[in-house]
């Protein structure tokens, strides 16, 4: 089943992000080489693609897993958690409708 995971930034996290970042993609890229991700990106913090030093409020993930347990430890694991990027994460059960 497909879960998405939205992650809530902390204030001033972009140093933070942009530390973590490698690490975090890699394990995105593991589920995508799996053909289980269906989208990723971060929100970010202005109208704009690159928000520069704004920075970003939160990331959204949309994957397949097991089962919601097995959602929430992938995500309870994301080293932008581990970095403090993330204040909060939600794992939620996401049925896709369209395309």
């Amino acid at each position: 089943m497909w879960y998405a995971i939205l992650g809530f930034d902390n204030e001033n996290s972009l140093a933070a992000r942009q530390s973590a970042r490698p690490a975090h993609l890699a394990r995105l890229q593991a589920l995508l080489d799996q053909g289980r991700l269906l989208l990723a990106g971060p929100f970010p913090n202005i109208d704009a693609e690159d928000p520069g030093p704004a920075g970003f409020d939160g990331s959204l993930i949309i994957a397949q897993f097991e089962d919601l347990e097995a959602a929430r430890a992938w995500a309870n694991a994301d080293p932008y958690l581990a970095a403090g990027v993330y204040r909060e994460v939600s794992v939620r059960p996401f049925r896709k409708t369209l395309p």
